[in-house]
């Protein structure tokens, strides 16, 4: 079920990015543009995951917060690493 849940993540964050360069593929786009175009894969992510991590745990409520800090500074590969790095280690150290 979690890989399932997993590739099917994967695959939306996937398309969102694909998706948008086949519709707009071989025109010129502005900065502003490129910029959404980079931050909507992310932001897919994160409205999937955030239901899930805002249970009224703790530790995952902290591992969100830290996830979407992560997500204002670095681009998606480090931000999913430090959200998922953050998850395991702050659900060891409360038990969890």
């Amino acid at each position: 079920m979690t890989l399932a849940a997993i590739l099917l993540m994967a695959g939306a964050t996937y398309a969102t990015r694909i998706t948008g360069y086949l519709l707009l593929g071989g025109r010129q786009l502005s900065v502003r543009m490129q910029s959404v175009m980079d931050t909507a894969p992310g932001a897919v992510l994160i409205a999937v995951l955030a239901p899930h991590y805002a249970t009224g745990r703790p530790a995952d409520l902290a591992a969100l917060a830290l996830t979407a800090i992560a997500a204002t500074r670095l681009s998606l590969l480090p931000t999913v690493v430090i959200g998922i790095g953050s998850a395991a280690v702050l659900r060891a150290i409360a038990g969890g």
